[in-house]
């Protein structure tokens, strides 16, 4: 039987590498907590309403609209997943997938010296938490986009936050999830 490791694996977005990084950790993560018969749901947290939040749809629309990518995506631009929602979205995602496993993506806020990084870890993780918001844990795996610095004024942060620096760690993800899942031609 293979263990999971509680570790967080932190790796560069700005690495030409990064996403195939991204894809091993996530390969490992998956061959041990998603059984064959119950594949990984896909909830991509946040709103496009704040540039910083944006990254959870922005990838959850780039796998949407993937060739070969067959997984369930829920949170997309059109049809966010958000903190007034999240309790609504997870029992719905929870009813129609019962027993399969859920990786979660969202933006976060971090360190200066991991700004830029992703991060993918076995279990959950607190969206809204970089702003000091208690909703409900989400995921059987989690991986975040560190898309700013935290600090005294996480949301003015958030909402200031570079879209050229959020698309590019999306498309980071985005490109490192389909590693993941998708079978090589």
């Amino acid at each position: 039987m293979k263990t999971i490791s509680s570790k967080v694996h932190y790796i560069n977005g700005k690495e030409k590498t990064a996403p195939t990084l991204l894809a091993a950790q996530l390969g490992q993560l998956i061959s041990v907590v998603c059984p064959p018969e119950f594949p990984p749901v896909f909830v991509c947290i946040g709103s496009d309403r704040v540039t910083g939040d944006s990254l959870g749809p922005l990838v959850g629309t780039r796998l949407q609209y993937a060739d070969n990518f067959t997984l369930p995506v829920y949170g997309t631009l059109d049809f966010p997943i958000h903190a007034l929602n999240l309790k609504d979205a997870m029992r719905s995602i929870k009813y129609f997938h019962p027993y399969n496993p859920i990786i979660a993506v969202d933006a976060s806020l971090g360190a200066r010296r991991h700004q830029h990084y992703i991060t993918v870890s076995h279990g959950s993780l607190c969206p809204g938490s970089g702003v000091d918001k208690k909703l409900m844990e989400v995921g059987d795996i989690a991986i975040t986009g560190i898309i700013n610095t935290t600090g005294e004024f996480s949301q003015l942060i958030l909402q200031t936050t570079r879209l050229s620096a959020v698309m590019s760690l999306a498309e980071c993800i985005f490109q490192g999830i389909l590693l993941a899942v998708t079978p090589t031609l």
